[in-house]
């Protein structure tokens, strides 16, 4: 079995082997075919959104994914969050010495395809090679730019007291399936990461009632209680939100129940959360059942005038729980 090399970080031949044999295959484009120090290209007069992510999940390999998906999809959200349209991504390896040209070769080709499913391009990059035993397998960051259509702001300064708090879908699936891939959990095939492109699900949610959505998250590392913490801590605003109407797949709650796990505070690499106005509450779920990344979406909360920075989950039993920022992690590395 062939495996990556330290001479295949060298910039030498062997350097340019690697590229020609493995990057170019997948990544081929008129913006990156130069191999320029850097892409160039034109934008159009506006707004531009600008982000950037590191992955290094632990396995590499996990049912419905692998940490190629992540790296586009959780850059490609992250823009999408901004309100902004992804148009271009870099992407940076670092690869552990002895890394199966294989696994090279399944990470690369499914960056590409998650790259076509968000229409976006890989235009630039850079690979580093370092001693077995200094990465896991290979360390992937991405960097990606979009525009931010007229008229649209989001951000915590548009969320205000009275309006509605939305879950695109059930949480929790990512960090599950990472886990029992690491841990060799016997857990059901349907089990798998709900990592996915979500910006033209919120493209079309933008298109519609745009100036109505205040503010929009993706509750990866520290979960969906995280998130809600945050967005209370940074608005000045209070929260409340309806425990019952949290989705959280059997599955995974039942390993949480064994492992004692807290749902909300588990990872997700395909859901959103979105703070709309009431009025447009209903349009909004309408659009996001249409896809199926946001078949499950559900009105989850308000914000409220009252108990600034606080989340209040109202419990199935009628109590209220206090929810914070995720101390210590309970799975780590699952992106």
């Amino acid at each position: 079995m062939e495996r990556v090399r330290l001479v295949h970080g060298n910039g030498g031949r062997f350097s340019h082997e690697l590229t020609d044999r493995f990057i170019l295959k997948y990544f081929t484009n008129d913006l990156l075919a130069p191999l320029h120090d850097g892409a160039q290209f034109p934008v159009t007069a506006g707004r531009m959104a600008f982000s950037t992510d590191s992955y290094v999940a632990q396995p590499a390999f996990f049912p419905g994914g692998n940490i190629g998906k992540l790296a586009v999809c959780g850059t490609v959200n992250d823009l999408a969050m901004n309100g902004a349209i992804p148009q271009y991504l870099s992407c940076g390896l670092i690869l552990e010495e002895g890394l199966a040209f294989e696994e090279l070769d399944e990470i690369l080709r499914t960056m590409s395809e998650m790259a076509k499913a968000a229409n976006v391009q890989i235009v630039t990059g850079d690979t580093k090679v370092v001693k077995k035993g200094e990465v896991d397998k290979i360390y992937i960051n991405t960097a990606g730019i979009g525009m931010i259509p007229d008229g649209i702001d989001i951000g915590p300064h548009r969320v205000k007291a009275g309006l509605d708090i939305i879950l695109s879908g059930a949480i929790g699936d990512h960090s599950i399936a990472v886990m029992g891939q690491r841990f060799g959990l016997d857990l059901s095939d349907s089990l798998t990461t709900d990592c996915a492109p979500l910006n033209k699900m919120v493209q079309a949610v933008l298109d519609k009632v745009g100036t109505q959505v205040a503010l929009l998250r993706d509750p990866t590392r520290g979960g969906l209680g995280t998130v809600l913490k945050e967005i209370a801590d940074q608005s000045q605003v209070g929260i409340k939100v309806e425990e019952t109407a949290i989705p959280i797949h059997e599955e995974v709650q039942s390993v949480c129940n064994i492992l004692g796990y807290d749902p909300l505070y588990l990872a997700n690499e395909g859901k959103v959360v979105l703070i709309v106005e009431p009025s447009v509450t209903d349009e909004v779920l309408k659009i996001l059942h249409s896809f199926e990344e946001g078949s499950e979406a559900v009105l989850i909360g308000k914000t409220l005038d009252k108990n600034i920075g606080k989340v209040g989950l109202q419990t199935a039993i009628g109590g209220v729980r206090l929810i914070d920022l995720l101390g210590e992690d309970q799975v780590p590395r699952i992106c």
